[in-house]
């Protein structure tokens, strides 16, 4: 279900669901056994975000950009190096452990391999059990074992395969199981990093529209972290690209596919294929490879591989500015009008 008043529209609280600013992940390098900390590694340099009840924000970029360890720290499943996650009014980085395991039960994770997600020694219907099993959810384990039948129908599985191990289904099947287990426990919000991304075409369409059916029945808010535009296309309300740790642009779906912006969006939404030659466009080939997290270049970190750079974009950093209503771009090519903000 889209969120009242079209995407990104403010939930009638007020306030968004989630609510991340300046959220930062640096990984320390160490050399030899005993030895100091040399340097780090910044792989979430920085990120602002905010996803509204019922809304799907794809996080979007390259292998190596941060993405999944922005959805990572969100879930506290790694610890940030610094910033603020909110959600649902609760500072999430406050939290002790027992309260933030109660608040698991309101945020769920689907992961992109559904061959290594699932545990090969437990049977389908305990792996969608466990999570009603650790927060004590059901009055007995016949209970549980009607809405582990309920919950693998919803999703598109016959409840008799639940006694059948992960090596028995197929890698949609699987995931699908991962979508089930993610359910169960009626979270608010699900990170889901590349979901669909191991599975094949046709099946993750199939996929891709169990997500959205389950969104429009229940409410549920997503974060889809993916690298696939044509996938993100089809779900995401509000889009937000990253490079290098960094959110680089932001707007609604419309507004990235039909007006991107920055040089890398453009990049990377003319490397979608068209399977039509009468369509085929110019293509922006980047040059080189994206530079070490490690060792981020000065000014904008795109530059050394953007088509467009000119002489401030390897001194100055752009900041994110809002360039019309809700869409926002980091690049001196478009200095916008007012302060830097999240997506």
């Amino acid at each position: 279900m889209r969120p009242a008043g079209g995407p990104g529209a403010a939930p009638p609280g007020g306030g968004p669901l989630l609510e991340v600013r300046e959220l930062t992940k640096h990984f320390p390098i160490r050399r030899g056994l005993f030895s100091g900390v040399s340097g780090w590694v910044r792989a979430v340099d920085g990120v602002s975000l905010s996803i509204a009840p019922g809304e799907t924000l794809a996080l979007v970029g390259e292998s190596g950009s941060g993405k999944t360890t922005t959805g990572r720290c969100i879930l506290r499943l790694i610890e940030p190096t610094s910033g603020a996650v909110r959600f649902d009014g609760a500072n999430l980085l406050a939290l002790p452990p027992r309260a933030m395991r109660r608040m698991r039960r309101r945020i769920q994770v689907i992961f992109q391999d559904p061959y290594g997600s699932l545990n090969p020694r437990m049977r389908a219907g305990t792996i969608v059990r466990e999570p009603l099993d650790i927060h004590r959810i059901g009055a007995s384990r016949r209970e549980r074992d009607e809405r582990v039948a309920a919950l693998l129908r919803r999703v598109g599985l016959d409840p008799a395969m639940r006694d059948r191990y992960p090596h028995e289904f197929s890698g949609g099947q699987r995931q699908r199981i991962g979508v089930a287990r993610a359910l169960a426990l009626q979270p608010r919000l699900i990170v889901a990093d590349e979901p669909v991304s191991a599975l094949d075409v046709s099946v993750q369409a199939q996929v891709i529209n169990l997500l959205m059916d389950l969104q429009e029945e229940f409410g549920i808010a997503y974060l889809f972290i993916a690298h696939d535009l044509a996938v993100v296309e089809r779900i995401a309300d509000r889009v937000a690209v990253m490079y290098l740790g960094l959110i680089v642009e932001s707007g609604t779906r419309e507004e990235i596919f039909k007006n991107p912006l920055h040089p890398y969006t453009r990049a990377l939404l003319q490397a979608i294929p068209i399977p039509d030659p009468a369509r085929a466009r110019e293509r922006q080939v980047l040059r080189g490879d994206p530079p070490s997290p490690a060792q981020p270049p000065p000014g904008c970190r795109f530059h050394p591989r953007c088509p467009s750079a000119f002489e401030p974009c390897a001194r100055v950093e752009p900041a994110l500015m809002e360039v019309a209503p809700g869409h926002r771009v980091a690049c001196h090519l478009y200095p916008g009008e007012g302060g830097a903000g999240g997506s």
